[in-house]
């Protein structure tokens, strides 16, 4: 299956992007389609045989334009929407300058000479001019069979200012509403133009991560050090950084050393050190030193690409909760239409109104009616609450996974690499006979130089971080599952140039070297704090026990009793043995665990967790873990981990830090929050709004809701809901 991205315009409100779900999900070939109204994309899955032409012919054929998003398009459409927020800012200015004269003569100055005449001429600009996307709008509706905002704003504005041309020409006794009609367009502009300059600001954090990205890069190609945009940096080629100067594209430090500020990757505020074979990522600030680096990614293989494709991916899929907004939104403006209707019936033929009375009403009806607000309530929610998580190292791969987080009850995290940094270090030297610590690490690193076991590079690297130098090893010999044999000069008993045999590893070496031990309680009590001992012999006794473990990352333990204290079940899974486990997950504060556990049987104890009706997240970094971050409601995902295990993740976390995996379950309760309280507020003000608009309080107040206050609530509802989800900037993730 491929995925298709395309740029819409034309569209007015959450109606236009129902009829263009529809349209584009017959197009054959089609699995899925999804078009939001305040990203203005249309994020297309299909199979090989759909073509482009045949999605953008869809879309034509409804009546609004699309285009295939490409890093060109991206500029095409912020220019677009740059454009946008000035027509309707031309629109808005044009609608004031006539339409305050208007009211002001409208309302204020009843016996002024050609009042009429005068309204006609200020209101004709406005309706016609300033409105005429509304008729557009509503045309389009009309062609394809159904109905929207542009229909109802079409329809009110066209009965006040044509049944005021019919009073002006032939009954001049009756009241006008010119002033009405050019005040409400100009109010719905002023709505449109709000919404565009809000709905541009949701999407801040990806110009931000754009942004980042430097225009130019200094390549040294042929001995030579040349300037070239960015984009023709090709894989291979070597790029000097100067202190101060942007790191251009990813890429491994061939030559010197530096500090760099990767902050706005990963969220991390101390500038991480880098060397000789270090990584660097696109977009990080250069701090102080020059460095050069060979470029290993580029242009969308960089990490900064991938952030930001993640972000509008996010951003551009629905979460389930926007199905019933798009369900209410599809039968909506119909609905208001018929109750437009009964309601002028009803007061001009049952309740023995005037015919401007009903007129009036209707027109309230209609204008309060928009469904905009509802249609906005989601998305925009979704791309504040995304953007803000890029921005804090928290990649949110989709709306079902925002709002599926703050449901989960049980969390299992894989142990090695996620709790523990996954790189064994030694912990403890407990020497058996008269040598020093010195002394034992001297024989023990020289036996493990030539190992590629993990134990065996804690060792090599303890003795190098404490300046040890090895001896020259001979009759090296690895034994499976057992441990390793050799001979070593040993200097420490001056034993000039004779080399003595030892042996380190487990205590079935011992046993089968016949080395007496009596120290199995010292072994059993390291091995119950989590440690692997090792122990080193030469052929006749024990010298030392080496004890090595994989320690627990910071924040571990503060973690865990955040998310219990959230009602939230922790559990730790490993290939461990169980007694290592346990004393790991005790030191974490994990009570339950699952231990012994082969690669493939992790996304089992997923699956059975799942079986009791609860939200089960995944948190991993291998690839043994991907089955388990795919089966698991929401996978998270350590970036420091493989790019599987990224892909199979529905979060991905980019400063490895677990308390991420809390503030990414705040991230989701608020951003919900944002969606339930939008969603209400925009179903409430319809549903009070048009009773009320209707006429609902007439009878026993005397009261009704003018078409103009209706217009302006119509308009601002839409702005408050884009301004409710932007709050969520200010929100702390604690």
């Amino acid at each position: 299956m491929k995925t298709t991205t395309m740029h819409i315009t034309g569209m007015h409100c959450a109606s236009c992007a129902t009829l263009l779900t529809k349209a584009l999900q017959k197009v054959s070939g089609v699995k899925s389609a999804i078009v939001n109204y305040a990203t203005e994309k249309a994020t297309v899955e299909h199979d090989d045989s759909t073509t482009l032409e045949q999605l953008i012919k869809a879309v034509q054929n409804k009546g609004y334009q699309a285009s295939l998003e490409t890093g060109k398009s991206k500029d095409r459409e912020k220019k677009k929407r740059e454009q946008e927020i000035n027509k309707q800012k031309t629109l808005l200015m044009v609608g004031i300058a006539m339409s305050i004269p208007a009211l002001f003569l409208g309302m204020l100055l009843m016996d002024f000479p050609y009042r009429n005449y005068l309204l006609l001429i200020l209101a004709t600009p406005v309706q016609f001019m300033v409105g005429w996307q509304f008729y557009r709008g509503a045309w389009v509706s009309l062609k394809n069979k159904t109905s929207n905002m542009d229909t109802l704003i079409a329809l009110g504005t066209s009965a006040a200012f044509f049944f005021s041309v019919y009073v002006t020409f032939f009954d001049p006794m009756n009241e006008q509403y010119f002033e009405t009609a050019a005040i409400l367009i100009t109010l719905v502009v002023l709505g449109k133009f709000l919404e565009a300059r809000a709905k541009g600001k949701t999407s801040e954090a990806i110009k931000k991560l754009m942004n980042l990205a430097p225009k130019q890069a200094l390549v040294i190609r042929n001995g030579k050090e040349v300037l070239i945009p960015a984009d023709q940096v090709i894989a291979g080629d070597l790029i000097k950084v100067k202190p101060g100067e942007k790191i251009p594209v990813d890429g491994i430090v061939v030559e010197g050393n530096t500090s760099i500020d990767e902050s706005m990757i990963t969220g991390e505020s101390i500038p991480v050190e880098k060397k000789k074979n270090d990584k660097v990522i696109g977009g990080t600030m250069n701090k102080n030193g020059s460095v050069i680096f060979k470029a290993t990614k580029v242009g969308s293989e960089t990490v900064l690409a991938q952030i930001i494709k993640l972000v509008e991916d996010a951003q551009g899929h629905k979460a389930p909760i926007q199905r019933f907004a798009d369900a209410v939104s599809a039968w909506f403006v119909p609905a208001v239409l018929v109750i437009a209707i009964l309601t002028f019936l009803g007061w001009f033929f049952i309740g023995t109104e005037t015919f401007s009375f009903a007129l009036i009403v209707t027109v309230a009806v209609l204008v309060i009616a928009c469904p905009c607000a509802l249609g906005l309530a989601t998305p925009t929610a979704i791309m504040v609450g995304t953007g803000k998580g890029a921005e804090k190292g928290i990649l949110i791969k989709g709306g079902e996974a925002l709002e599926t987080t703050h449901k989960i009850k049980h969390i299992i995290f894989d142990k090695t690499g996620t709790i523990t940094h996954g790189k064994p270090i030694v912990t403890e030297i407990v020497p058996l006979q008269n040598q020093s610590e010195k002394e034992i690490m001297v024989i023990a690193a020289s036996l493990e130089k030539n190992s590629e076991h993990p134990l065996a590079e804690a060792i090599v690297k303890h003795a190098e971080e404490n300046k040890i130098d090895l001896c020259a090893l001979s009759n090296f010999q690895a034994i499976p599952g057992k441990g390793i044999s050799g001979s070593v000069i040993d200097k420490n008993r001056n034993l000039k140039n004779k080399k003595v045999k030892y042996y380190l590893g487990n205590m079935t070496l011992c046993k089968e070297n016949k080395i007496n031990i009596t120290f199995e309680n010292k072994i059993s009590e390291l091995e119950n704090q989590g440690k692997t001992v090792m122990i080193l012999t030469d052929d006749k006794k024990p010298l030392a026990l080496i004890a090595v473990a994989d320690t627990m990352k910071e924040n571990v333990v503060s973690a865990m009793r955040k998310l219990k204290q959230m009602g939230i079940t922790p559990y730790m899974i490993t290939g461990d043995n169980e007694r290592t486990a346990k004393a790991i997950a005790h030191k974490a504060g994990i009570e339950h665990i699952f231990a012994n556990v082969l690669p493939h049987e992790k996304a089992e104890h997923v699956k059975r967790l799942q079986q009791h009706g609860k939200k089960v997240a995944m948190v991993g970094d291998g690839i043994n873990d991907a089955p388990a971050l795919a089966q698991a409601d929401v996978g998270i995902a350590m970036s420091s981990g493989t790019d599987v295990a990224m892909e199979s993740g529905s979060i991905v976390l980019m400063k490895n830090d677990i308390q991420d995996v809390i503030r990414a379950i705040i991230l989701s309760k608020q951003t919900m929050s944002k969606i339930k309280q939008n969603m209400f507020w925009a179903l409430v003000y319809n549903v009070l709004g048009i009773p009320i608009a209707a006429g609902a309080l007439y009878p026993f107040t005397g009261w009704l809701l003018s078409p103009i206050i209706a217009g302006g609530a119509m308009a601002l509802s839409s702005v408050s809901v884009v301004g409710n989800s932007l709050l969520l900037k200010a929100k702390r993730l604690r």
